[in-house]
């Protein structure tokens, strides 16, 4: 009979301490930011779901396609007992790996890791009533504070940090996490990093900018967090979407313009923000990767690139590295 718990890692009042930092910090700043994980809320969540369903965004369906033809080969390799993977969510692409590996008769124990409370049990009911063998030991943590890496069913490990989400950090902010993944990392163990990569423009603001308006939506979803959680009074039809490459740095900025010179109203921290008009906030990076850039940043990180797979495409990359 499949087993299921769940550990709960970060404070109750977390999230709402964490918001009330980000927006004091990120919009008294110039230029003016704020981190992408305030984008999904439940809404914002579906927003999401709908977008990678999108022809123009091509990620999830690339990734996907390197699982399913590389599973097999990534269960092999790794011969993995516990499946821990960050940034879970609905666990749907990670499927392929718990296939593999429970085909290879290795795989014991599932450790999703999400800040959704409410994705993790929806995730884990499906998945125990799937696997009947598998324990599923969820975690609830931002994974930027605390990685859910501990010994559980015990190793090797393997450590699946898909979608691409690794391009959401700033560099400084990339170093670190990798820094702190190789620290919970024992002989043994593997990472699976699924990384989007560098390619012809065009391409890449399509897919942050599609033409049915659904990412538009979804980057204007943050200020409707912001009225709802915080008591602020943005008007989200007083700003226009914005994504843009930026060469020099190899990623996707999306950005929110002001359409009009404006105050906003943050009642919640007594915060009165002005904007002038064609004033941007940047509300996400999505930095783009070449396999030398992989590497040496993983190698930066105390770990060594072993394995590299792309889709047949050549849009998305998918990295296996070991600690050393």
């Amino acid at each position: 009979m499949s087993t299921y718990d769940l550990t709960r890692l970060l404070p109750a009042d977390h999230f709402g301490q964490a918001l009330r930092h980000d927006v004091q910090q990120g919009l008294t700043a110039y230029p003016k930011w704020l981190p992408p994980k305030w984008f999904y809320d439940a809404r914002g969540s579906e927003l999401f779901e709908e977008i990678t369903r999108l022809p123009e965004y091509y990620p999830t369906r690339a990734e996907r396609e390197i699982l399913t033809a590389r599973s097999r080969e990534i269960a092999a390799i790794t011969r993995a007992r516990t499946l821990v993977e960050l940034g879970s969510g609905s666990s749907e692409k990670t499927r392929l790996l718990l296939d593999a590996l429970s085909e290879l008769g290795t795989l014991a124990e599932y450790v999703p890791v999400d800040v959704s409370e409410s994705a993790l049990e929806s995730a884990a009911e499906s998945l125990t009533a799937q696997y009947p063998k598998l324990a599923v030991r969820a975690v609830v943590s931002d994974f930027t504070h605390g990685l859910g890496l501990s010994d559980g069913a015990g190793g090797p490990r393997l450590v699946a940090f898909l979608g691409g989400t690794l391009g959401n950090l700033l560099p400084d902010e990339r170093a670190g996490f990798l820094a702190s993944l190789r620290a919970g990392l024992e002989p043994g163990d593997a990472v699976l990093l699924g990384t989007d990569l560098v390619k012809e423009a065009g391409v890449l603001v399509a897919a942050y900018d599609d033409a049915a308006g659904v990412t538009a939506a979804f980057n204007k979803n943050v200020l409707t967090v912001l009225n709802r959680e915080l008591g602020a009074d943005f008007d989200p039809d007083q700003f226009d979407h914005v994504a843009l490459w930026d060469a020099k740095r190899e990623w996707i900025e999306m950005r929110l313009r002001s359409r009009r010179a404006q105050t906003v109203k943050i009642r919640e921290l007594g915060l009165p923000v002005h904007f002038d008009e064609g004033e941007e906030l940047r509300t996400e990076i999505s930095a783009k990767f070449s396999h030398t850039r992989i590497a040496d940043e993983l190698a930066a990180a105390g770990m060594r690139l072993a394995e590299w797979w792309t889709d047949e495409a050549g849009r998305f990359g998918l990295s296996l590295a070991v600690p050393v």
